[in-house]
């Protein structure tokens, strides 16, 4: 199982890969599992600063599920449940990660794909990636926490569209509607998603995090606790905004530690 997913690091930044090239990275309940360990793991190690994620090879991020795994996964009901346990487990894992991550988007990215990649904080693509969830197609329905992924996301009455149509379509539609961050030419993927991802991790690490749990906690209707509203001038205490105004006066590049 540990083959489905790959780590590579460098430095402060570690790569996640969907291993199943010769699937196109088509997503089995085994995938789905390992991404949720993995991502865990990493959300671990206070050295990284941000992880991308990608699927192996050029032409796909991930067509969405296996099909051919449903007659032994997603038979029953209860076997539906499991697998979306293992799916919910991994987008969660991926959404409150304290780390940012950013999904490299290669080619096809639609269905569970896309799930996964909109589980992301930011999604860079290429020209001529493709999107959408076609799976009223084959009978398949997104579950709740999938839908609510969608509608935090692009709204009630994008994601309404993108399920009920059924279309797969082109990366400008998809930045249009809100699904992806940043559109490059194809040759320029790697390079801008691992440049977004530069910039992420040169940045004071803890005032990502802060920004992720409020961004997270603002999508919350309840009114915010007096505690909560206070730990927006937590960051004063910390020795990486002493270290951040410091190098900028000093006009100097700073040097976060994470404290």
């Amino acid at each position: 199982m540990s083959e489905l997913v790959l780590v590579e690091r460098n430095g402060d930044i570690a790569t996640v890969i969907l291993n199943r090239p010769e699937k196109l990275n088509a997503l089995n309940r085994a995938l789905w599992v390992r991404i949720g360990e993995v991502i865990n793991e990493l959300a671990a190690e206070d050295s990284l600063r941000c992880i991308v994620l990608r699927g192996a090879g050029d032409r796909a991020f991930s067509p969405g599920a296996d099909i051919t795994a449903f007659e032994s996964e997603r038979a029953t009901p209860a076997q539906a449940r499991s697998y979306g346990q293992a799916m919910h487990t991994a987008m969660r894992a991926l959404r409150d990660c304290h780390h940012p991550t950013v999904a490299l988007i290669k080619g096809i990215c639609v269905g569970g794909g896309l799930e996964l990649a909109i589980s992301c904080d930011l999604r860079i693509c290429g020209e001529s990636s493709r999107f959408g969830v076609p799976v009223n197609r084959i009978g398949v329905i997104l579950a709740y926490p999938e839908i609510s992924t969608l509608i935090e996301l692009v709204g009630r009455a994008t994601t309404l569209e993108i399920l009920l149509e059924g279309r797969v379509f082109d990366a400008a539609e998809a930045k249009e509607k809100g699904l992806v961050t940043r559109v490059v030419p194809d040759a320029q993927v790697e390079q801008a998603a691992y440049a977004s991802a530069r910039r992420i991790a040169d940045g004071a690490p803890l005032s990502n995090r802060w920004h992720k749990k409020f961004a997270r906690r603002l999508l919350d209707p309840q009114p915010l606790s007096a505690e909560e509203f206070d730990e927006g001038f937590a960051n004063v205490a910390t020795a990486d905004y002493q270290e951040g105004y410091r190098a900028f006066v000093e006009k100097r590049p700073p040097q976060f530690t994470g404290q």
